[in-house]
């Protein structure tokens, strides 16, 4: 009878007892729950930030999505609801919807190669973050960002060996394997100096930090294919432009709003730079150089 009387968890109390319990049919319930409640107070950033986090939960395991998609005692079915009120925020005026636009817009003005570059200067930018979420269990493949740059950097100036093609085949699939994973939204982080932690699950925003790199890598193997075959090249992929903004570590801890947050100032202004040095008469020694550069660099500093 007692339990009768006990004090219900809010949804903060009830994701962090599901990560402690591996529930993660009860984490995708209360990454939603969150996400309906900011989304009735006008909260869009969270309200994106924690329904994108039960969209991917419940979409990571068979099992968890027959439970998500199923009307039960006490609990309606979510993922019709989570998916609607997502596609309803991708028309709000929000920094997740307005940047991607911005991209596309100027990327008309941008050859095939030139896209490339513009993306591989971002993952370029990761590659430090990537080095130390790599350390932690399951999440291997993202301390190889920076080889996987350097290699890519490389095959637009020469032939690379097939050892080298495979080994960017696997990091291309272990990245795609990683988003449905225990260990991308199971709660691992790492410390950020005067800041909060930085979980593997802010990889999340902007459809997927994990994703936009794999489909890049993707394009870029197709690309090399087509090349060795004397095919048409696939066209360039632009999606990874814009993700190295990564705005759900800032809409999670609290860091609103996020046109005003210094780092993602800071990286707004390299993704504008970037286009600017694509766009101007550019050596393959100065691309190099960018991306050397960029390697060595803290994004959340």
């Amino acid at each position: 009878m007692l339990g009768l009387f006990e004090k219900k968890k809010s949804p903060e109390e009830q994701l962090e007892k599901c990560l402690e319990k591996k529930d993660w049919d009860g984490l995708s319930r209360a990454c939603y729950d969150l996400g309906t409640a900011a989304m009735e107070k006008g909260e869009l950033n969270k309200a994106v930030l924690w329904l994108s986090r039960a969209d991917t939960v419940y979409s990571a395991s068979d099992a968890v999505y027959k439970k998500a998609s199923k009307k039960r005692l006490f609990h309606d079915e979510i993922v019709s609801d989570c998916s609607d009120r997502i596609g309803a925020l991708e028309d709000e005026d929000l920094l997740y919807n307005k940047i991607p636009a911005q991209v596309e817009e100027k990327a008309e003005e941008l050859g095939d190669s030139q896209i490339r570059i513009w993306g591989l200067l971002s993952i370029a930018r990761l590659a430090k973050l990537g080095e130390r979420l790599g350390k932690l269990p399951g999440c291997e493949v993202l301390g190889r960002l920076g080889w996987a740059s350097d290699i890519m950097l490389k095959s637009f100036q020469q032939p690379i060996t097939q050892d080298e093609y495979s080994q960017l085949m696997n990091i291309c699939n272990e990245l795609y394997e990683l988003g449905d994973s225990e260990a991308f939204y199971g709660g691992g982080q790492i410390e950020v100096p005067g800041s909060a932690p930085f979980q593997v699950f802010d990889l999340n925003g902007m459809m997927g930090v994990h994703l936009e790199l794999n489909g890049f890598l993707d394009s870029h193997l197709r690309l090399l294919s087509a090349l060795s075959q004397g095919q048409e090249p696939p066209e360039a992929e632009l999606s990874m432009v814009g993700c190295t903004l990564l705005p759900d570590y800032y809409v999670r801890t609290g860091r609103e709003p996020l046109e005003e947050v210094p780092q993602i100032k800071a990286e707004l202004d390299r993704i504008w730079s970037d286009y600017d040095f694509v766009c101007s008469d550019i050596t393959w020694e100065q691309v190099s150089v960018r991306v050397w550069q960029y390697q060595e660099l803290d994004i959340l500093a």
